[in-house]
Formats: C-alpha cells, sequence, structure tokens
C-alpha cells in the first residue's frame, strides 16, 4: 500500500476527507517555502502539492502562473524542490507530499535518477499536468520501482473511455478539474461537481480530489460531501504574493486559512 493510499484509508475509516493544499515551491524564497509547508502540515493538510517552477505553465491562470514566473525568475530547480522535501522529511514523515509541475524539467532529469531521487528524499506522488495516460508509460514505471504514486488530472469534459484508460495507470489519488479553464477561474458549481464525480466512480476506484474554483472554507464544505479530498491552490498562492515581504505575517495568515478549510470538512 502506498503512503497516499494509507492516508486516505485512514482518513476514510475516522470520517474525514482530506485537505490538499497547493503552493509553488521557490516562490518568495525557498526559505518561505519551507516555512510555508510547516505551516500547513500543523494547520490540518494531510497531502500537500508542491509546484514545481516552470517557464510556461499552460494549465495555471494568472495568479499561479506568475508564482512560477517568479520562481523560475529566481532560479528555483527541481533539484531545488526536491532539496525542500528532503529538509521537510527530517522532521515530518506523516503528511503525504506531492510534485504537481510539468514534464520538461523531468524530462532533463531523467525519469530513473528523479524517481530514485524523489523517493530518497520522501516524495509520495508525482502529478505531470501536461503527460496524457499513453506518454506515461515510462515515468510510470520508473515511479512504481520505487513505490511513488503517479496521479493524474480528470476535466469535465474528459470522456468515458479517457476514464478508463486513466483508471488503468493512476495511482494516489485523481485531482479532478472542477471547472473549465485555468487555475483560479470561474466559480464553482458544486451540484456540476457531483454529476461528475458520480460519473468518474463507475469507471475510476480511487480517492477523488476536487481543485479548481476553491477559495474559501464554506466552498470547501460543500465540497467535502461528496468529494476525497479538497484541493486549495490560488487563494493560497495569492496570500504568498502579498505577503512575502513578511514571512511572520505570510505564514500566520496562511496557517490560519489552512486551520479554517480544514475544520471545514471535517
Amino acid at each position: 500500500m502506498s503512503i497516499l493510499t494509507n492516508i486516505f484509508e485512514n482518513l476514510k475509516q475516522s470520517g474525514r476527507k482530506a485537505f490538499i493544499p497547493f503552493i509553488t515551491a521557490g516562490d518568495g524564497g525557498l526559505d518561505n517555502t519551507e516555512a510555508l509547508i510547516f505551516s500547513l502540515a500543523e494547520n490540518g493538510a494531510d497531502i500537500i502539492e508542491l509546484g514545481v517552477p516552470f517557464s510556461d505553465p499552460m494549465a495555471d491562470g494568472p495568479v499561479i502562473a506568475k508564482s512560477h514566473e517568479r520562481a523560475v525568475a529566481d532560479g528555483v530547480s527541481l533539484a531545488d524542490v526536491l532539496a525542500i522535501v528532503e529538509r521537510f522529511r527530517e522532521d515530518n514523515v506523516h503528511t503525504g507530499i506531492v510534485l504537481m509541475g510539468y514534464t520538461n524539467p523531468v524530462e532533463i532529469y531523467g525519469y530513473k535518477a528523479f524517481a530514485e531521487r524523489a523517493k530518497e528524499v520522501g516524495v509520495d506522488g508525482v502529478l505531470m499536468v501536461d503527460m496524457p495516460p499513453e506518454e506515461a508509460q515510462d515515468l510510470k514505471k520508473e515511479l512504481d520501482d520505487v513505490g511513488i504514486d503517479l496521479i493524474f488530472l480528470v476535466a469535465p469534459t474528459t470522456t468515458d473511455d479517457r476514464l478508463q484508460q486513466i483508471a488503468g495507470i493512476a495511482s494516489g489519488y485523481i485531482y479532478y478539474v472542477s471547472l473549465k479553464g485555468v487555475t483560479g477561474a470561474g466559480n464553482l458549481d458544486v451540484d456540476s461537481v457531483n454529476q461528475h464525480l458520480s460519473r468518474m466512480r463507475k469507471y475510476i476506484d480511487l480517492p477523488v480530489g476536487v481543485g479548481f474554483g476553491i477559495k474559501d472554507a464554506k466552498t470547501a464544505q460543500k465540497i467535502s460531501e461528496t468529494a476525497d479530498a479538497v484541493i486549495v491552490g490560488s487563494t493560497i498562492v495569492s496570500i504568498v504574493e502579498q505577503l512575502s515581504s513578511d514571512r511572520d505575517k505570510m505564514v500566520t495568515k496562511v496557517g490560519n486559512l489552512a486551520l479554517k478549510i480544514s475544520n471545514a470538512i471535517n
């Protein structure tokens, strides 16, 4: 059983849902990222998605795209992100860590070398936004060899045939993109999300986390009634952008938001 599967099983047994916050690694400085990870873990995060900075984050809206730009401008690399995870694991071995990003940096690093280093530092899952399942077999093999889950996105437009294809390769959990468009866009239609989750579960027997459009504790609570996990990104990244020059204030505000969302969904 993988670490992520174990996290979801333990939550299910206690009648709880997973809270999964997202931040872009290195945005506002690597030290700020480390402080944020610890704050999120201390304030209810069950799994943390760490965005790997990339120069062309095509699936992300303006807030997260700009966070990538800032981190790339500061020279933050995949190796830096892995080093952050390694330091975090010196004090925390319980909170799940998922790297979320784009294929190019991992291809440059090398699939085998990446998988081995990711396992060494304590990564539990990987989500490559731009890697379709039919092109994921090589990376999947290397991650399987070291026991790291490969997570996939599912959208409202994903067909039944595509869902079955994803079901054959995905592990850990599914990230359901609740809106058509990019991160941080639009208003969330909870009824529509519930309908899509019902359709997905006919084909995919994995926990489903819902992200995109979840901006506060109230919305998170509504989504948690049917989803297995609530994923929150743009709202947190906005706080980092606004307060990165005042670490204490930034960490406190992010921690307070995380605690409110965690409490709301459980």
